[in-house]
Protein backbone atom coordinates (compact mmCIF):
# COMPACT_ATOMS: atom_id res chain seq x y z
CA UNK A 1 0.00 0.00 0.00
CA UNK A 2 0.97 3.62 -0.63
CA UNK A 3 2.56 4.94 2.78
CA UNK A 4 0.56 8.02 2.74
CA UNK A 5 -2.77 7.51 3.70
CA UNK A 6 -5.35 7.96 0.64
CA UNK A 7 -7.23 10.26 2.53
CA UNK A 8 -4.29 12.33 3.50
CA UNK A 9 -3.45 12.89 -0.50
CA UNK A 10 -6.46 12.89 -1.62
CA UNK A 11 -7.47 15.74 0.88
CA UNK A 12 -11.11 14.49 1.15
CA UNK A 13 -11.91 14.73 -2.17
CA UNK A 14 -12.84 11.76 -3.77
CA UNK A 15 -11.36 11.79 -7.16
CA UNK A 16 -13.75 11.78 -9.93
CA UNK A 17 -12.71 9.18 -12.46
CA UNK A 18 -14.99 8.43 -16.08
CA UNK A 19 -14.13 4.87 -17.75
CA UNK A 20 -14.43 5.15 -21.30
CA UNK A 21 -13.32 2.00 -23.00
CA UNK A 22 -13.53 0.30 -26.15
CA UNK A 23 -13.75 -3.68 -26.57
CA UNK A 24 -10.73 -6.28 -27.31
CA UNK A 25 -11.28 -7.55 -30.73
CA UNK A 26 -12.49 -10.96 -30.27
CA UNK A 27 -11.80 -11.09 -26.48
CA UNK A 28 -13.97 -8.60 -24.55
CA UNK A 29 -16.75 -6.36 -25.74
CA UNK A 30 -16.54 -2.72 -23.90
CA UNK A 31 -19.28 -3.16 -21.12
CA UNK A 32 -16.79 -6.09 -20.33
CA UNK A 33 -13.89 -4.11 -20.62
CA UNK A 34 -15.03 -1.59 -18.51
CA UNK A 35 -16.10 -3.66 -15.45
CA UNK A 36 -12.37 -4.98 -15.51
CA UNK A 37 -10.57 -1.41 -15.20
CA UNK A 38 -13.08 -0.64 -12.42
CA UNK A 39 -12.57 -3.81 -10.93
CA UNK A 40 -8.30 -2.54 -10.85
CA UNK A 41 -9.47 0.60 -9.60
CA UNK A 42 -11.56 -0.84 -6.38
CA UNK A 43 -8.14 -2.83 -5.16
CA UNK A 44 -6.92 0.94 -4.68
CA UNK A 45 -9.71 3.33 -3.70
CA UNK A 46 -12.42 2.58 -2.00
CA UNK A 47 -16.36 4.30 -2.47
CA UNK A 48 -14.88 7.14 -0.04
CA UNK A 49 -12.30 7.79 -2.53
CA UNK A 50 -13.70 7.99 -6.27
CA UNK A 51 -16.40 8.61 -8.17
CA UNK A 52 -16.61 6.64 -11.19
CA UNK A 53 -18.88 6.40 -14.53
CA UNK A 54 -18.45 3.92 -16.89
CA UNK A 55 -18.92 4.13 -20.75
CA UNK A 56 -18.66 1.44 -22.40
CA UNK A 57 -17.48 3.42 -26.55
CA UNK A 58 -19.45 1.19 -29.04
CA UNK A 59 -18.33 2.52 -32.72
CA UNK A 60 -20.52 0.32 -34.50
CA UNK A 61 -18.48 -2.94 -34.16
CA UNK A 62 -19.52 -5.72 -32.36
CA UNK A 63 -21.90 -5.55 -29.69
CA UNK A 64 -23.26 -2.10 -31.34
CA UNK A 65 -26.62 -3.55 -31.69
CA UNK A 66 -27.12 -4.82 -28.17
CA UNK A 67 -25.94 -0.94 -27.06
CA UNK A 68 -28.34 0.53 -29.18
CA UNK A 69 -31.27 -1.64 -27.58
CA UNK A 70 -30.04 -1.07 -24.11
CA UNK A 71 -30.08 2.76 -24.90
CA UNK A 72 -32.63 3.32 -26.78
CA UNK A 73 -34.96 0.45 -25.79
CA UNK A 74 -36.12 -2.16 -28.17
CA UNK A 75 -36.07 -6.08 -28.51
CA UNK A 76 -33.16 -8.46 -29.96
CA UNK A 77 -33.99 -11.13 -32.07
CA UNK A 78 -32.30 -13.90 -33.04
CA UNK A 79 -31.57 -14.98 -36.84
CA UNK A 80 -29.15 -17.87 -38.01
CA UNK A 81 -27.39 -16.33 -41.26
CA UNK A 82 -24.33 -17.48 -43.72
CA UNK A 83 -21.07 -16.27 -41.36
CA UNK A 84 -17.97 -14.91 -43.34
CA UNK A 85 -16.49 -18.48 -44.24
CA UNK A 86 -19.85 -19.50 -45.91
CA UNK A 87 -21.07 -21.59 -43.33
CA UNK A 88 -24.17 -20.76 -40.81
CA UNK A 89 -24.11 -18.83 -38.16
CA UNK A 90 -26.09 -17.27 -34.93
CA UNK A 91 -26.33 -13.66 -35.73
CA UNK A 92 -29.22 -11.10 -34.79
CA UNK A 93 -30.31 -7.54 -35.41
CA UNK A 94 -32.47 -5.61 -33.36
CA UNK A 95 -35.41 -3.20 -33.56
CA UNK A 96 -36.01 0.28 -31.79
CA UNK A 97 -38.79 2.80 -31.38
CA UNK A 98 -42.56 2.51 -30.69
CA UNK A 99 -43.49 0.98 -33.64
CA UNK A 100 -40.36 -0.78 -33.43
CA UNK A 101 -40.04 0.07 -37.29
CA UNK A 102 -35.98 1.34 -36.88
CA UNK A 103 -33.56 -1.61 -37.10
CA UNK A 104 -30.23 -2.01 -35.89
CA UNK A 105 -27.25 -4.25 -36.52
CA UNK A 106 -23.71 -4.38 -36.75
CA UNK A 107 -22.14 -6.41 -39.51
CA UNK A 108 -19.81 -7.92 -37.07
CA UNK A 109 -22.66 -9.99 -36.18
CA UNK A 110 -22.34 -11.81 -39.56
CA UNK A 111 -18.98 -11.20 -40.57
CA UNK A 112 -17.10 -10.29 -37.79
CA UNK A 113 -13.33 -11.25 -37.65
CA UNK A 114 -14.44 -13.50 -34.67
CA UNK A 115 -16.43 -15.52 -37.04
CA UNK A 116 -13.76 -16.36 -38.86
CA UNK A 117 -11.63 -19.34 -37.73
CA UNK A 118 -7.90 -18.75 -37.11
CA UNK A 119 -7.03 -21.23 -39.81
CA UNK A 120 -9.33 -19.83 -42.01
CA UNK A 121 -8.62 -16.10 -42.15
CA UNK A 122 -8.24 -15.81 -46.03
CA UNK A 123 -10.00 -12.11 -46.71
CA UNK A 124 -9.76 -13.34 -50.53
CA UNK A 125 -12.61 -15.58 -49.65
CA UNK A 126 -14.78 -13.91 -46.74
CA UNK A 127 -18.16 -13.07 -47.09
CA UNK A 128 -20.66 -10.25 -46.10
CA UNK A 129 -23.80 -12.15 -47.54
CA UNK A 130 -25.08 -12.90 -44.09
CA UNK A 131 -25.06 -8.98 -43.79
CA UNK A 132 -27.20 -8.77 -46.73
CA UNK A 133 -29.55 -11.41 -45.73
CA UNK A 134 -29.95 -9.35 -41.97
CA UNK A 135 -30.56 -6.04 -44.05
CA UNK A 136 -32.84 -8.33 -46.10
CA UNK A 137 -35.05 -9.69 -42.62
CA UNK A 138 -35.23 -5.81 -41.74
CA UNK A 139 -36.61 -4.74 -45.32
CA UNK A 140 -39.21 -8.00 -44.83
CA UNK A 141 -40.48 -6.90 -41.77
CA UNK A 142 -41.64 -3.01 -42.81
CA UNK A 143 -39.42 -1.22 -40.98
CA UNK A 144 -38.01 2.54 -42.49
CA UNK A 145 -34.72 3.05 -41.25
CA UNK A 146 -31.99 0.42 -40.65
CA UNK A 147 -29.08 1.90 -38.99
CA UNK A 148 -25.77 0.04 -39.93
CA UNK A 149 -22.92 -0.31 -37.43
CA UNK A 150 -19.54 -1.10 -39.35
CA UNK A 151 -16.45 -2.19 -37.31
CA UNK A 152 -14.56 -5.32 -36.24
CA UNK A 153 -14.82 -6.74 -39.71
CA UNK A 154 -13.68 -10.00 -40.85
CA UNK A 155 -14.23 -9.23 -44.86
CA UNK A 156 -12.89 -7.36 -47.67
CA UNK A 157 -15.19 -7.99 -50.02
CA UNK A 158 -16.94 -4.64 -51.14
CA UNK A 159 -20.05 -5.50 -49.80
CA UNK A 160 -20.37 -8.09 -53.04
CA UNK A 161 -22.01 -10.65 -50.60
CA UNK A 162 -24.45 -8.39 -49.09
CA UNK A 163 -25.85 -7.30 -52.78
CA UNK A 164 -25.86 -10.84 -53.61
CA UNK A 165 -27.84 -11.80 -50.69
CA UNK A 166 -30.16 -8.86 -51.20
CA UNK A 167 -30.72 -9.92 -55.16
CA UNK A 168 -28.21 -8.09 -57.03
CA UNK A 169 -26.67 -9.99 -59.31
CA UNK A 170 -22.72 -9.71 -60.05
CA UNK A 171 -21.63 -10.27 -64.12
CA UNK A 172 -18.54 -10.48 -65.86
CA UNK A 173 -17.32 -9.41 -69.14
CA UNK A 174 -19.43 -12.41 -70.53
CA UNK A 175 -22.58 -11.85 -68.88
CA UNK A 176 -21.93 -15.17 -66.31
CA UNK A 177 -22.62 -14.36 -62.53
CA UNK A 178 -19.94 -14.34 -60.26
CA UNK A 179 -20.04 -17.39 -57.70
CA UNK A 180 -21.98 -16.36 -54.50
CA UNK A 181 -20.61 -15.46 -51.48
CA UNK A 182 -17.42 -15.91 -52.71
CA UNK A 183 -15.18 -12.71 -51.05
CA UNK A 184 -13.28 -10.42 -52.80
CA UNK A 185 -11.09 -12.68 -54.86
CA UNK A 186 -13.31 -12.58 -58.06
CA UNK A 187 -14.41 -8.76 -58.26
CA UNK A 188 -11.44 -8.36 -60.69
CA UNK A 189 -13.86 -9.93 -62.88
CA UNK A 190 -16.63 -7.71 -62.37
CA UNK A 191 -17.95 -6.46 -65.34
CA UNK A 192 -21.70 -5.10 -64.39
CA UNK A 193 -24.53 -5.34 -61.39
CA UNK A 194 -27.88 -7.06 -62.11
CA UNK A 195 -30.73 -5.54 -60.31
CA UNK A 196 -33.64 -7.15 -61.82
CA UNK A 197 -34.03 -9.92 -59.21
CA UNK A 198 -33.19 -7.57 -56.09
CA UNK A 199 -35.41 -7.04 -53.10
CA UNK A 200 -38.88 -5.64 -53.90
CA UNK A 201 -38.27 -2.59 -51.43
CA UNK A 202 -34.77 -2.36 -53.05
CA UNK A 203 -36.30 -1.10 -56.93
CA UNK A 204 -36.74 2.13 -57.75
CA UNK A 205 -40.14 1.84 -58.50
CA UNK A 206 -40.98 0.67 -54.39
CA UNK A 207 -43.65 1.97 -52.69
CA UNK A 208 -41.91 1.87 -49.61
CA UNK A 209 -39.38 4.41 -48.75
CA UNK A 210 -36.28 3.35 -46.11
CA UNK A 211 -33.56 5.07 -45.02
CA UNK A 212 -30.28 2.96 -44.50
CA UNK A 213 -27.67 4.82 -42.05
CA UNK A 214 -24.08 3.90 -42.04
CA UNK A 215 -22.02 4.42 -38.85
CA UNK A 216 -18.35 3.76 -39.61
CA UNK A 217 -14.77 5.64 -39.40
CA UNK A 218 -15.79 7.94 -42.56
CA UNK A 219 -11.48 7.95 -42.84
CA UNK A 220 -11.32 4.83 -44.44
CA UNK A 221 -11.47 4.53 -48.28
CA UNK A 222 -11.82 1.96 -50.56
CA UNK A 223 -8.60 2.72 -52.68
CA UNK A 224 -5.56 3.89 -53.44
CA UNK A 225 -2.34 3.13 -50.84
CA UNK A 226 -4.53 4.16 -48.05
CA UNK A 227 -7.25 1.70 -49.33
CA UNK A 228 -8.99 -0.35 -47.05
CA UNK A 229 -7.19 -3.84 -48.47
CA UNK A 230 -3.61 -1.91 -47.98
CA UNK A 231 -4.07 -0.45 -44.46
CA UNK A 232 -6.59 -3.50 -43.09
CA UNK A 233 -6.33 -6.54 -45.25
CA UNK A 234 -2.40 -7.39 -43.33
CA UNK A 235 -5.10 -7.49 -40.21
CA UNK A 236 -7.14 -9.73 -41.69
CA UNK A 237 -4.61 -12.42 -42.33
CA UNK A 238 -4.01 -11.39 -46.39
CA UNK A 239 -0.81 -11.80 -47.83
CA UNK A 240 1.04 -9.28 -49.68
CA UNK A 241 0.12 -10.64 -53.16
CA UNK A 242 -3.42 -11.60 -51.66
CA UNK A 243 -3.55 -7.32 -50.99
CA UNK A 244 -2.32 -6.64 -54.69
CA UNK A 245 -5.52 -9.18 -55.68
CA UNK A 246 -8.45 -7.33 -53.20
CA UNK A 247 -6.94 -3.84 -54.01
CA UNK A 248 -6.89 -3.99 -57.78
CA UNK A 249 -10.88 -6.12 -57.30
CA UNK A 250 -11.97 -2.60 -55.04
CA UNK A 251 -11.03 -0.48 -57.37
CA UNK A 252 -12.97 -2.62 -60.17
CA UNK A 253 -15.66 -2.69 -58.02
CA UNK A 254 -15.54 1.27 -57.64
CA UNK A 255 -15.69 1.41 -61.51
CA UNK A 256 -18.96 -0.44 -61.53
CA UNK A 257 -20.18 1.66 -59.09
CA UNK A 258 -19.61 4.94 -60.70
CA UNK A 259 -21.82 3.59 -63.29
CA UNK A 260 -24.72 3.06 -61.12
CA UNK A 261 -23.99 6.33 -58.70
CA UNK A 262 -22.83 8.62 -61.55
CA UNK A 263 -20.14 9.55 -59.46
CA UNK A 264 -16.69 8.21 -58.46
CA UNK A 265 -16.29 7.11 -54.85
CA UNK A 266 -12.84 5.00 -54.97
CA UNK A 267 -11.73 8.01 -51.99
CA UNK A 268 -15.21 8.50 -50.65
CA UNK A 269 -15.15 9.46 -47.04
CA UNK A 270 -16.16 5.98 -45.64
CA UNK A 271 -16.44 3.63 -48.94
CA UNK A 272 -13.70 1.42 -47.87
CA UNK A 273 -15.47 1.08 -44.05
CA UNK A 274 -15.88 -3.13 -43.23
CA UNK A 275 -13.58 -4.49 -45.85
CA UNK A 276 -15.39 -1.77 -48.43
CA UNK A 277 -18.96 -2.81 -47.04
CA UNK A 278 -19.16 1.03 -46.89
CA UNK A 279 -18.87 1.15 -50.94
CA UNK A 280 -21.69 -1.47 -51.35
CA UNK A 281 -23.85 0.05 -49.37
CA UNK A 282 -23.56 3.17 -50.75
CA UNK A 283 -24.97 1.63 -53.80
CA UNK A 284 -28.47 0.47 -52.05
CA UNK A 285 -28.54 4.89 -51.17
CA UNK A 286 -26.93 4.61 -47.54
CA UNK A 287 -26.05 7.35 -45.50
CA UNK A 288 -22.46 7.15 -44.17
CA UNK A 289 -21.97 8.99 -41.04
CA UNK A 290 -19.09 9.37 -39.07
CA UNK A 291 -19.47 7.34 -35.70
CA UNK A 292 -18.08 9.81 -33.66
CA UNK A 293 -21.19 12.38 -34.70
CA UNK A 294 -23.51 9.34 -34.37
CA UNK A 295 -21.94 7.36 -31.51
CA UNK A 296 -22.66 11.25 -29.23
CA UNK A 297 -26.28 11.51 -30.64
CA UNK A 298 -27.47 8.09 -29.54
CA UNK A 299 -25.77 7.45 -26.18
CA UNK A 300 -25.05 11.25 -25.39
CA UNK A 301 -21.53 11.58 -24.95
CA UNK A 302 -21.85 15.52 -24.58
CA UNK A 303 -23.81 15.12 -21.50
CA UNK A 304 -21.41 12.69 -19.90
CA UNK A 305 -18.57 15.27 -20.87
CA UNK A 306 -20.39 18.10 -19.28
CA UNK A 307 -19.70 17.21 -15.42
CA UNK A 308 -16.14 17.86 -14.66
CA UNK A 309 -13.91 14.91 -14.38
CA UNK A 310 -10.16 14.29 -13.05
CA UNK A 311 -9.12 11.06 -15.00
CA UNK A 312 -10.40 9.45 -18.31
CA UNK A 313 -9.74 6.09 -18.55
CA UNK A 314 -9.94 4.35 -22.18
CA UNK A 315 -8.54 1.45 -23.65
CA UNK A 316 -8.64 -0.57 -26.65
CA UNK A 317 -6.50 -3.59 -27.81
CA UNK A 318 -3.96 -2.10 -30.18
CA UNK A 319 -3.14 1.54 -29.94
CA UNK A 320 -1.42 3.04 -32.70
CA UNK A 321 -1.52 5.36 -35.85
CA UNK A 322 -5.06 4.50 -36.11
CA UNK A 323 -6.05 5.13 -32.79
CA UNK A 324 -6.63 8.95 -33.01
CA UNK A 325 -7.92 8.64 -37.09
CA UNK A 326 -11.83 8.37 -36.84
CA UNK A 327 -11.68 6.02 -33.87
CA UNK A 328 -13.80 6.21 -30.29
CA UNK A 329 -10.48 6.48 -28.30
CA UNK A 330 -9.29 9.35 -30.23
CA UNK A 331 -12.84 11.34 -30.15
CA UNK A 332 -12.81 10.20 -26.05
CA UNK A 333 -9.39 11.89 -25.82
CA UNK A 334 -10.58 15.50 -27.56
CA UNK A 335 -13.56 15.63 -25.69
CA UNK A 336 -11.47 14.45 -22.16
CA UNK A 337 -8.80 17.69 -23.44
CA UNK A 338 -11.91 20.33 -23.95
CA UNK A 339 -12.91 19.79 -20.69
CA UNK A 340 -9.33 19.05 -18.57
CA UNK A 341 -9.59 15.57 -17.80
CA UNK A 342 -6.58 13.87 -18.01
CA UNK A 343 -6.79 10.71 -19.95
CA UNK A 344 -4.54 7.96 -19.53
CA UNK A 345 -5.06 4.98 -22.02
CA UNK A 346 -5.02 0.94 -21.36
CA UNK A 347 -3.87 -1.15 -24.88
CA UNK A 348 -3.41 -4.93 -25.53
CA UNK A 349 -0.33 -3.73 -27.48
CA UNK A 350 1.19 -0.61 -28.33
CA UNK A 351 1.90 -0.49 -32.70
CA UNK A 352 3.76 1.96 -34.89
CA UNK A 353 2.81 5.35 -34.57
CA UNK A 354 1.26 5.27 -31.09
CA UNK A 355 3.31 8.62 -29.94
CA UNK A 356 0.40 10.36 -31.98
CA UNK A 357 -1.82 9.76 -29.49
CA UNK A 358 -0.29 12.51 -27.54
CA UNK A 359 -1.64 15.44 -29.47
CA UNK A 360 -4.88 13.81 -29.77
CA UNK A 361 -5.25 14.36 -25.49
CA UNK A 362 -4.34 11.15 -24.30
CA UNK A 363 -1.82 12.31 -21.59
CA UNK A 364 -0.12 8.45 -20.89
CA UNK A 365 -0.51 5.28 -22.30
CA UNK A 366 0.62 1.46 -21.39
CA UNK A 367 0.24 -1.61 -22.59
CA UNK A 368 -1.56 -4.54 -19.79
CA UNK A 369 1.12 -7.41 -20.92
CA UNK A 370 3.04 -8.74 -18.25
CA UNK A 371 5.96 -10.47 -20.44
CA UNK A 372 6.13 -12.46 -23.44
CA UNK A 373 2.51 -14.14 -24.49
CA UNK A 374 1.21 -15.54 -27.47
CA UNK A 375 -2.20 -13.88 -29.01
CA UNK A 376 -4.26 -16.80 -28.13
CA UNK A 377 -2.47 -16.77 -24.09
CA UNK A 378 -3.40 -12.77 -24.43
CA UNK A 379 -7.00 -13.19 -25.16
CA UNK A 380 -7.70 -15.83 -22.67
CA UNK A 381 -6.02 -13.81 -19.92
CA UNK A 382 -7.52 -10.25 -21.11
CA UNK A 383 -9.89 -9.87 -17.91
CA UNK A 384 -6.82 -10.63 -15.32
CA UNK A 385 -4.55 -8.53 -17.40
CA UNK A 386 -7.01 -5.55 -17.56
CA UNK A 387 -7.92 -5.82 -14.06
CA UNK A 388 -4.43 -5.63 -13.35
CA UNK A 389 -3.59 -2.65 -15.53
CA UNK A 390 -5.90 -0.51 -14.33
CA UNK A 391 -4.98 -1.09 -10.61
CA UNK A 392 -1.20 -0.30 -11.37
CA UNK A 393 -2.34 2.66 -13.47
CA UNK A 394 -4.21 4.33 -10.12
CA UNK A 395 -1.22 3.49 -7.73
CA UNK A 396 1.06 5.30 -10.34
CA UNK A 397 -1.48 8.17 -10.26
CA UNK A 398 -1.96 8.10 -6.25
CA UNK A 399 2.05 8.20 -6.50
CA UNK A 400 1.94 11.33 -8.41
CA UNK A 401 -0.65 12.92 -6.57
CA UNK A 402 1.51 12.28 -3.12
CA UNK A 403 4.29 13.72 -4.65
CA UNK A 404 2.02 16.97 -5.64
CA UNK A 405 0.86 17.94 -2.11
CA UNK A 406 4.68 17.40 -1.06
CA UNK A 407 6.15 20.87 0.48
CA UNK A 408 9.53 21.57 -1.73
Amino acid sequence: MIATPISDILGGHPLRILIAPSGFKESLGPEHVADAIETGIRKVLDDNAVILRKLPLHDGGEGFARAMIAALGGVIVAETVTGPVGLPVESHLGFVGKDKKTAVLDMAAAAGLRLVPKDARDPTMTTTYGVGQLVGKALDAGCNKIIIGCGDSGTSDGGAGMLQALGVRLLDSKGEELPRADGGRSLSCLNRLCWCSVHPRLRKDAAEKFEIEVVCNIKNVLCGPKGVARVYGPQKGATPSQVDLLAAGLERLAQVAQTVLGRDISHAPGSGASGGLGAGLMMLGAKLRARSEAINEYFELDRVFEKQWDFVITAEGSLDCQSTNGKATGDVARRAKRNGAQVVALAGTIGEGADGCYGAGIKAFTSILRGPLTLEEAIVQTEALIVDGAEKVIRMIMVGLALGRRNV
